[in-house]
């Protein structure tokens, strides 16, 4: 990942682009996630749950409304 400096800009600017992009790509919430090894049977637990938790507070706004 490179970012080049235009002509006339900041540091700053430069700066804020770069991080713009990382965000954008990701790379930052990959390495993250692959800071500790995480099991095949870890991955769906935790899928599952998350799903469960989705579906509840679907439910949730739906009563509320």
């Amino acid at each position: 990942m490179s970012v080049n400096l235009r002509s006339g800009e900041s540091q700053d600017s430069l700066l804020k682009r770069f991080r713009k992009e990382i965000i954008k790509t990701r790379v930052l919430s990959t390495y993250r996630k692959k800071r500790w090894f995480v099991s095949k049977g870890e991955q769906r637990r935790i899928a599952k749950q998350r799903a469960i938790r989705k579906a509840r507070r679907k439910m949730m706004r739906r009563n509320n409304f």
